[in-house]
């Protein structure tokens, strides 16, 4: 395999940061195959024509059945609202194409579980599918699960994750489709509350099993939208309901026995994206923050008393994971190159003819523990199973 032919199904702010993620991952690493931005699908022609020439995708369509059904396309990228997944996963696959589609990943356990069941038969065929939580590839989170796993940090015995964003407390910011269930299935739960389990269940190593939490929606109603791009919007006239989650908050217990205590919010006054992490275990700990993110914080208990505190190791030398591709020591990574990692692993995966993680199913994970919340929360905080 030299080439590998992308079609990117969505053009919002996810199709920006996947389109980078294609074209620098075959410049800065040595892969089996090329991505090729093929194709880019809209419905809007106009729009994902302007999208396509500024990204670099090289056609484009509004009909993403008619893109499946190609047979010089190998590779389907669904960065489209949650509502869409599963029928275009599913469809994707059946026709025997590899799929990467973004988090979370459907909108209800319901239609995760028939992705994951599409995915396992298409792995059969030796077509594979993966859920994009980018964050695992950032390289301080990835260093951070690396120390766990060779027990730096000793037996996990508490975890804190949290993701705070503050892009919802303007009450005048508009209804756009993150904040209406039929198409986000869920607020901060779902949209960042997902990155924070998957973060932590792969720094530890260790699923959620149970959970207790509750959720709410803070501004019940807001303007409608009269136009928007990404995360921002214009207010038009008349308003609607918010169906969606501003704030979720549970605590978790982990298959090896510990406790972990979860927040997200997207009313979080002055974090603009604060992803962070906290796993104490019997020997140390590790802690991230995503707006530090090329650091991460070691803590060895098992230095002399006074030598002990939380060290801050710049996650920026070739020997760290993914960074031997980048720059010389001490020159930062940003945002954007975790969708490089993305692009790199699923490549070598899909070329190799090995299972991409995470997968399907391990996304169809997470959407049980945001469902056991969703449960929880409307059970007044009855500690409910994940499984």
């Amino acid at each position: 395999m030299t080439s590998m032919r992308v079609a990117m199904i969505g053009y919002g702010f996810m199709g920006a940061a996947h389109s980078q993620g294609w074209r620098v991952a075959p410049r800065f690493f040595d892969l089996p195959a090329s991505p090729d931005m093929a194709l880019l699908v809209g419905r809007n022609g106009g729009a994902v024509a302007s999208a396509a020439e500024k990204w670099g995708w090289a056609d484009t369509s509004t009909d993403w059945r008619a893109a499946i059904a190609r047979d010089d396309i190998d590779v389907i990228d669904i960065v489209t609202p949650g509502d869409s997944h599963a029928e275009i996963a599913i469809a994707a696959l059946e026709a025997g194409k590899h799929v990467l589609c973004e988090k979370p990943l459907a909108n209800s356990v319901a239609e995760a579980e028939m992705m994951a069941a599409a995915a396992e038969r298409a792995a059969a065929r030796g077509v594979f599918a993966m859920v994009g939580f980018t964050y695992r590839r950032v390289p301080a989170a990835t260093f951070a699960r690396d120390l766990v796993a060779r027990g730096a940090i000793g037996d996990v015995r508490s975890v804190r994750a949290e993701y705070l964003q503050d892009w919802l407390v303007d009450e005048s910011a508009p209804l756009a489709w993150r904040l209406q269930k039929e198409h986000a299935g869920s607020g901060a739960l779902g949209d960042i509350g997902a990155h924070a389990i998957d973060l932590a269940q792969f720094i530890t190593g260790q699923r959620l099993t149970g959970v207790a939490g509750t959720i709410d929606t803070v501004v019940a109603e807001r303007p409608l939208l009269a136009e928007g791009s990404g995360l921002s919007g214009t207010a038009g006239a008349g308003f609607g309901a918010v169906t969606v989650d501003d704030v979720a908050l549970f605590t978790g217990r982990f298959e090896g026995g510990a406790l972990g205590s979860f927040v997200a919010s997207r009313m979080s006054t002055g974090r603009k994206n604060a992803l962070r992490i906290e796993v104490s275990g019997s020997r140390g700990a590790v802690a991230f923050d995503l707006e530090d993110m090329n650091a991460l914080q070691y803590y060895d208990r098992t230095a002399p008393s006074d030598r002990q505190g939380f060290t801050k190791i710049l996650v920026t030398e070739p020997e760290h994971p993914y960074l031997d591709a980048w720059w010389p020591a001490g020159h930062m990574l940003g945002y954007e190159h975790g969708f490089a990692h993305q692009a790199k692993d699923f490549v070598e995966a899909i070329a190799g003819g090995v299972q991409p993680t995470p997968s399907f199913a391990d996304g169809l994970q997470v959407q049980r523990v945001l469902g056991a919340v969703e449960q929880s929360s409307q059970a007044n905080g009855t500690w409910t199973p994940t499984t």
